[in-house]
């Protein structure tokens, strides 16, 4: 785990229309070179409506982290239901926006979406799977306690075959 205490202060809002612009940013080629470049604009509006729509559902949810005292939307995360391995899990991903990369905000948000995810009592896993090719991504699965599973082939987006790390956090294990 993280050392919170120099942890970034961060809050996790709920992802709404005024996010559009925010998910344009975290569409840039150096931010999606891992998950296959950026997306058309039709792909992102509908990625930003499944967003907005995704609150109020039973699941998951979707967020833009603000990191404080600013008030600055800084990046996006977020926590879906899938099915993995005979089982339905929750899955998580997150981006933050180059110019805030390396102060723990990944981190931050990481811990405050499990928080989340755990207190829902839905699902007893949380698992993330970041291309085996991004370090600071599976660092931050790391330092956010989740554990190590296998490697794993994902396709995405879909006709994009990736090589990914499969990252679970048990839920109802004690904090």
């Amino acid at each position: 785990m993280s050392d919170r205490g120099n942890a970034p202060l961060i809050r996790l809002d709920p992802w709404a229309e005024t996010d559009l612009d925010l998910l344009r940013r975290i569409n840039a080629p150096e931010m999606t070179d891992h998950l296959g470049g950026p997306e058309t604009e039709e792909k992102l509006l509908d990625r930003h409506r499944r967003y907005v729509d995704i609150e109020g559902k039973e699941t998951g949810r979707m967020f833009s982290v603000v990191l404080l005292p600013g008030l600055q939307r800084v990046g996006s995360i977020g926590y879906w239901e899938r099915a993995w391995r005979g089982e339905t899990v929750y899955e998580t991903g997150w981006s933050v926006l180059p110019e805030f990369q390396g102060r723990g905000i990944a981190v931050a948000a990481a811990l405050a979406v499990v928080a989340r995810a755990r207190a829902e009592r839905r699902h007893r896993h949380i698992h993330a799977y970041p291309s085996v090719d991004h370090p600071a991504s599976n660092a931050i699965c790391r330092k956010a306690g989740f554990r190590f599973v296998a490697e794993c082939d994902f396709e995405y987006p879909p006709g994009n075959a990736m090589r990914c790390n499969d990252w679970r956090l048990d839920l109802a294990a004690e904090t």
